[in-house]
């Protein structure tokens, strides 16, 4: 990805606001009771779902912190945020990175980061909600300490490393109910952007079978606990394809059927999702203005795709969560881009409810220009409230009110926040972006769907610079790390 230029947030203000949100002690949400949902009932009561993203993942100098990368501490009312808004399900990432001891120890994770991670997971909890939580950075070749790494040598060691860490986070949460989920990884491949390699393909299918025999093994609720897991870098043509995912067997699950569920991400066409360089690709779907949309990637291949994962999983009884999906903030290029925005979610949502899948959108905390946030985390107010009513229409959000819940009663308006905008559909291109969907083959719907994960996987802090002399630290949009200033608000460019 070319130099790109974004303003980002002062980290002095979330030093301040990380002293004025630090907790104080742990709550307990483990719960003996557990209520059995079928494939069915689990995937209607997940609902839609929000990524907590840039938090628990986030990660300076090999060590984990959830404030690293511009965010600010995590407490009982950003998940109330979500919750009132009328999200169903938040997933957590999680990097474990230099929390986890050497061989000697066993692979000890730190006991007071697994006492922080289980503290978010309450809070969640204390809101109903259900939760996924996983094992995000440590699976990626650009973030410094990753080590779940499938085309290395060591993967006797990395195996036995991954699974005392597992046995310990299964142990941790054995006695939670239904709400929460446990996912194996993140988007596990080789950092390379052709065909999968069948025998790096091979290694991820060994840790998804170690994660379901761990977690299953470690006993009370994880026996019956739906486990989610991932193919080749979330990518759906890699994984419903015949490239090489296999689905673990589950012999220690004691539920009265399968409790597996398959991980996809989509940001397609990345053009309009994430590219912060194709800043003249601002529309999507039938309405787009000729030149303003990508060539793939359209409502088309998007329903295509969504079939496919219903005849792959969904139909012979495995859930698929696409555990991320969305679209950045090019508001600044094209005044249309929000009513596009909300468009696409409402596709893509629509099409993933239909298809028996869980949709769940990817929010990196960052608002305004090339930003993913729904959300202030300071303020806990919603700043794209037309995008959350896309996703769910009875949200009790009001439209263009910038940030005004209807409900509790402990939420207050953001008169700044974005509005969508209608657009001016034009008869003449009603059609052209579905007719250009028509004549993509299965080959270019491989490539494109990987090529948008590669710039959402693939960058590190070691690869940014900025123009300032300031010192940096790294903030992630999807998978990709870009930096941002110590001092107050600059200016940066990202180089690769």
């Amino acid at each position: 990805m070319k130099g790109l230029i974004r303003k980002v947030m002062s980290a002095a203000l979330a030093a301040a606001v990380t002293a004025a949100c630090m907790p104080v002690a742990l709550s307990a949400a483990a719960d003996d009771a557990f209520d059995d949902l079928s494939a069915e009932e689990i995937t209607e009561a997940m609902g839609v779902g929000w990524n907590l993203g840039n938090q628990l993942e986030a990660n300076s100098n090999k060590t984990p912190n959830e404030t690293a990368w511009g965010n600010p501490v995590i407490s009982q009312q950003t998940l109330d945020m979500v919750k009132n808004a009328g999200f169903d399900t938040v997933r957590i990432p999680v990097s474990y990175l230099s929390m986890i001891g050497d061989a000697e120890s066993g692979y000890k994770i730190s006991e007071e980061w697994l006492d922080r991670v289980q503290e978010v997971v309450d809070y969640a909890m204390n809101d109903e909600l259900f939760v996924i939580i996983n094992m995000h950075g440590d699976g990626y070749y650009s973030i410094d300490g990753g080590w779940l790494l499938c085309a290395d040598d060591n993967q006797e060691e990395i195996r036995e490393k991954y699974k005392a860490c597992w046995a310990q986070i299964a142990e941790r949460f054995k006695d939670y109910d239904e709400h929460l989920i446990f996912e194996s990884m993140n988007e596990e491949f080789d950092n390379t952007y052709n065909n999968p390699n069948r025998d790096y393909y091979a290694n991820i299918n060994a840790y998804n079978q170690i994660f379901v025999d761990t977690v299953r093994a470690a006993g009370g609720n994880n026996e019956k606990r739906w486990v989610l897991m991932p193919g080749w870098n979330t990518n759906i043509d890699y994984t419903v394809g015949d490239y090489g995912f296999e689905i673990p067997t589950d012999e220690g699950c004691t539920a009265d059927g399968n409790r597996i569920m398959i991980s996809v991400h989509y940001y397609d066409p990345w053009d309009f999702c994430g590219d912060e360089g194709k800043t003249n690709i601002t529309q999507w779907g039938s309405n787009a203005e000729k030149g303003k949309f990508a060539r793939y990637g359209q409502p088309i291949y998007a329903e295509g795709q969504f079939q496919k994962l219903y005849d792959s999983f969904v139909s012979k009884g495995y859930p698929v969560v696409v555990g991320e999906m969305g679209c950045i903030d090019k508001s600044a290029h094209d005044e249309l881009n929000p009513s596009f925005r909300a468009e696409w979610l409402s596709t893509i949502v629509g099409f993933a409810k239909d298809k028996g899948c869980v949709p769940v959108y990817w929010d990196n905390g960052w608002n305004g220009d090339n930003g993913f946030g729904l959300f202030d985390r300071t303020t806990f107010e919603p700043t794209q409230p037309d995008l959350i009513l896309a996703m769910i229409p009875d949200s009790p959000v009001t439209s263009g009110s910038g940030g005004e819940t209807e409900g509790d009663g402990d939420d207050t308006a953001d008169d700044n926040a974005q509005t969508s905008q209608g657009a001016d559909p034009d008869e003449e291109q009603d059609n052209a972006a579905e007719s250009v969907d028509n004549a993509d083959n299965a080959d270019s719907a491989a490539d494109t769907d990987s090529a948008a994960q590669s710039v959402s996987s693939a960058d590190s802090a070691d690869d940014s610079t900025a123009e300032t002399g300031s010192p940096v630290v790294p903030i992630a949009i999807g998978g990709a790390a870009v930096v941002i200033a110590a001092a107050a608000v600059v200016v940066l460019k990202k180089r690769k």
